[in-house]
């Protein structure tokens, strides 16, 4: 193959690529099950949506996402030390042409010093086999598997 052949194919793949991740979005995200030695776990309420739902975020460039889901609690909810994040599982949501893949860690021994702020609102500590009424499904699926109500499902 000629050399400008070489460089037109590499554009094309480029374009065709490019033209993929904007039509099929994929974000990246983590949240936790933090868990107290009563085995409670710790819900979050967001100012910018309704319900409760556990803590997390999204996953920076090249950010590792064990590292992605300390540094989301420590902003969030005031982590200051706990155990190494415990790979749980993988999940997919779909939200309109929007795909999320969110990474699901177990941290325990958390220390948390909690005071609200602009994204999270108030925490509470909740028995994963009764929820507060307002958990978001996908706090609630996780929740359900946590208490060992449900099998694993693979959607948030």
């Amino acid at each position: 193959m000629s050399r400008l052949a070489d460089i037109l194919s590499r554009a094309g793949l480029n374009l065709y690529l490019g033209l993929k991740a904007w039509a099929t979005p994929v974000a990246f995200g983590v949240s936790a099950l933090v868990d107290d030695e009563a085995g409670r776990i710790l819900l979050v309420r967001h100012s910018y949506q309704k319900g409760w739902h556990l803590p997390g975020g999204g996953v920076g460039p090249a950010e590792p996402p064990a590292t992605a889901i300390l540094r989301e609690l420590e902003e969030e909810v005031g982590l200051v030390k706990s155990g190494p994040p415990e790979f749980a599982g993988l999940f997919t949501r779909k939200l309109g042409w929007v795909t999320n893949v969110i990474a699901l860690y177990r941290v325990r021994g958390a220390a948390i010093a909690f005071k609200p702020n602009f994204e999270i609102r108030e925490i509470l500590w909740a028995d994963p086999s009764n929820p507060p009424p307002g958990t978001v499904g996908g706090a609630r699926r996780r929740l359900a598997e946590f208490a060992d109500k449900t099998p694993p499902a693979p959607y948030w």
